[in-house]
């Protein structure tokens, strides 16, 4: 029997000393009444709902609610026993928290969405249901859990419908290896899961998405020296770029005059300023500087249209 203690409120309904223990059938205190009205009248006052054994916080639990369903939203009253319900029910909670515990690392925060569930349980139960609230509890706690995971484990976020179908996916291929001896075909698991093969092949893609690993980790721990995956990727070349650019820019400097192309080659093949440009074509500088922003401008426009 749990140490904890209850103390009723103050009625007509409960006799004080042994008759109320009697009546009550369950251990309590007596002491001063909450500033709380009368319409608490029989319900105990739980000083310690959490550490109350399970039989006893079953037994306070169904007085707790046949009052809740009495009581009008949003007062005090409501607040009190509502509030003493989840208190004396998180040990249901915890229980379905250590079908997890191989994720002891996110216990709090599953123990947190856990309670969630056990409110969404407590404003839904009734006692006309004639079932335990336990029973009718634990899939509600179960499912927060769930769709905790669901929204969070993943690495990159994909829709839920590929959520769902990467453990279909899962389930299948372990029931057709085992019934193959083989890992089974994109088309085998189309046809076990009737759907088409597209599909199976975008469950699988998305599947790859639920893990991410650090380009930073060692990409061969056998090797005699290991060297991250980030010293094995590739990277851009710049040079590939000016590649391009070159090749596209022939055909566009062909269709050059003489002059223009002299000038071009004077310019960035020679490397003569502008001053000894015009000295070899007989114009002033700032002309050449006008003939080479009309060239380049021309062929700058011509890669631009080519993209």
């Amino acid at each position: 029997m749990s140490t904890a203690s209850a103390v009723p409120f103050e009625s007509t309904e409960y006799a004080t000393g042994e008759a109320g223990a009697q009546k009550t059938g369950l251990p309590v205190d007596y002491g001063p009444a909450p500033a709380l009205s009368g319409s608490l009248s029989g319900l105990p006052r739980v000083q310690s709902p959490a550490g109350m054994a399970p039989k006893d916080a079953r037994e306070i639990s169904r007085l707790f609610f046949a009052r809740l369903a009495e009581l009008e939203e949003g007062t005090p009253e409501h607040q009190y026993a509502r509030n003493t319900l989840i208190e004396l029910n998180l040990a249901l909670v915890r229980y379905a928290a250590t079908r997890f515990r191989n994720r002891s690392d996110q216990m709090e925060d599953i123990v947190q969405v856990g309670t969630i569930g056990l409110i969404k349980a407590i404003d839904r139960f009734e006692l006309s249901r004639e079932v335990e609230f336990a029973t009718f509890a634990v899939p509600y706690i179960l499912g927060e859990i769930k769709r905790f995971f669901r929204d969070t484990s993943w690495a990159v976020h994909v829709p839920r419908r590929l959520q769902e179908l990467r453990i279909d996916l899962a389930k299948a291929t372990d029931e057709l290896s085992q019934r193959l001896d083989r890992t089974p075909t994109t088309a085998e698991l189309a046809a076990h899961l009737r759907m088409d093969e597209d599909e199976v092949i975008e469950g699988i893609v998305a599947s790859n998405g639920y893990t991410a690993g650090s380009i930073d980790v060692p990409a061969d721990d056998s090797a005699e020296t290991v060297a991250p995956l980030a010293d094995r990727l590739g990277e851009l070349d710049p040079g590939l770029e000016t590649a391009e650019n070159i090749q596209a820019l022939k055909p566009l400097i062909e269709s050059l005059d003489e002059r223009e192309r002299q000038l071009l080659r004077m310019r960035f093949g020679d490397e003569m300023t502008q001053s000894e440009i015009g000295e070899v074509l007989g114009v002033s500088q700032m002309h050449v500087s006008r003939l080479l922003a009309r060239v380049t401008g021309r062929l700058r426009k011509g890669l631009l249209t080519d993209c």
